[in-house]
């Protein structure tokens, strides 16, 4: 599949028309429905070919407002879009007026010529890294379709992966831009919270919330970063030869699976040999994490604020079980409780810029295995939920940090897809994107989706 720069240019040279481009993502959109995929929620085929005549035409008499202009964009459910249901995967949602104004993201994509889809199917209310979602069905790996895409972007993450979309809009409480990147063979890139607005965006966890693209390339984020966020960075071109890489010798490299240790060794050695300083660190303050999210942590406390009441009402028996189970946690936790997490996590962010001091990026994998299969977790809750917070360890780590973070696929090609986590502190973003760019160079093969 071909990135922004790619269609842009074609776009461009009149090889190609947006219409065109629109077209061919419906046909894809239709023959994976048409074989029980359930990426997207809902699509808006009548809308999106009228935009793509109008870019067109605005495109022949010289006004192409972005790269991104007449290219299709997939938007995760979560987010309003005027007159649509924003139902967030939730069943409980799917009587809920239609949105009357565009979520702030959502309207920048679209004063810059961004063409709209539709919506992507989510885990229900974005709370889980594993993207199964009992109302709307499951999005499938586009590499092995016994396997999960991951969540909770997982509709974002195939519709990008099988060519239904150029960028998928998501969000990252916990890692859920990263995962389903990771597992996809795209790259996804976390900015730091508050560069980017949540307006009209429905929230899981107040605290630790980003919004970012899924797409092919680190380019591709970094020209959508600086759209969603209205705050374009600047480009700096680095050379591997010379950067300083930590790499976390515990806590996010425990528990590797044996293809994911694989890419990450190999990442490793192709950027030593490319010139890059590899400096393995110790990190014992990480192991911290599990203790101070025991009890759900701020993502629990902050989800039963928002859902208490529909969760202790007649309705409540329309939440995915999994999904109710965790945000009830929030339940138990005290006011002590939440204002000590708050001030752990300040403490945790103080370590890392102590351990994080001089280095150009922390490297580790994005996710610690391989997407899992699909049919156990149905099968089993203790197996969901096992491999729910394995899933989730790692990318999690940057959200507590209130940091930036893109996934870099980084398997050999054939294998199933591995993410490398490129990751900064608080307001790296530019630094973080281009170091990344440089590691893309390195260690990125091109996928085939099989």
């Amino acid at each position: 599949m071909k990135t922004i720069a790619q269609l842009a240019g074609e776009l461009n040279s009149g090889i190609t028309t947006s219409q065109t481009l629109i077209e061919d993502a419906l046909a894809r959109i239709e023959q994976h429905r048409g074989a029980g995929g359930s990426a997207y929620i809902s699509v808006d085929a009548e809308q999106a070919r009228l935009d793509a005549i109008a870019s067109d035409r605005a495109r022949a008499k010289g006004h192409v407002p972005s790269p991104l202009a007449g290219l299709p964009v997939s938007i995760k459910d979560l987010f309003d879009v005027r007159g649509h249901v924003s139902r967030s995967g939730a069943k409980l949602l799917n009587d809920a007026p239609p949105a009357i104004s565009d979520a702030a993201v959502v309207s920048r994509l679209r004063a810059v010529g961004a063409i709209l889809l539709g919506r992507t199917n989510m885990s229900e209310f974005a709370f889980s890294g594993l993207g199964l979602n009992p109302h709307f069905g499951t999005p499938r790996n586009p590499f092995d379709q016994h396997r999960i895409a991951g969540g909770s972007s997982s509709g974002a993450a195939v519709s990008v992966a099988e060519g239904m979309a150029v960028v998928g809009l998501g969000t990252d409480t916990g890692g859920s831009i990263r995962i389903p990147s990771a597992f996809c063979g795209l790259t996804g890139f976390k900015p730091t919270a508050s560069r980017v607005p949540q307006d009209g965006a429905f929230p899981l966890s107040q605290s630790l919330d980003s919004v970012g693209p899924l797409a092919r390339s680190v380019a591709d984020c970094r020209w959508v970063d600086g759209i969603l966020s209205g705050e374009t960075l600047a480009h700096q071109e680095r050379t591997l030869a010379g950067l300083r890489l930590a790499v976390t010798r515990d806590y996010v490299l425990e528990g590797l699976d044996e293809a994911t240790a694989l890419a990450f060794d190999a990442s490793l050695a192709r950027l030593s040999d490319a010139g890059a300083d590899i400096q393995w660190i110790n990190f014992p303050e990480l192991h911290q994490l599990p203790q101070i999210n025991a009890g759900g942590g701020l993502t629990a406390a902050e989800a039963w604020h928002r859902h208490r009441d529909w969760l202790q009402g007649p309705h409540s028996d329309q939440y995915d079980a999994r999904v109710a189970k965790r945000i009830r946690r929030g339940e138990a936790l005290s006011a002590f409780d939440y204002l000590e997490i708050v001030a752990q996590r300040q403490r945790l962010i103080e370590a890392a810029r102590q351990r994080l001091a001089g280095f150009d990026g922390w490297l580790m994998p994005t996710v610690p295995v391989v997407a899992p299969t699909l049919e156990p977790l149905l099968a089993d809750e203790a197996t969901f939920f096992s491999t729910n917070g394995l899933v989730l360890r790692n990318p999690s780590v940057i959200n507590f940090l209130d940091g930036c973070a893109l996934s870099l696929p980084c398997q050999r090609p054939g294998d199933l897809p591995v993410g490398l986590s490129v990751a900064g502190l608080h307001g790296t973003d530019a630094h973080i994107l281009a170091v990344g760019q440089a590691i893309e160079a390195c260690v990125t093969h091109a996928p085939n989706v099989r």
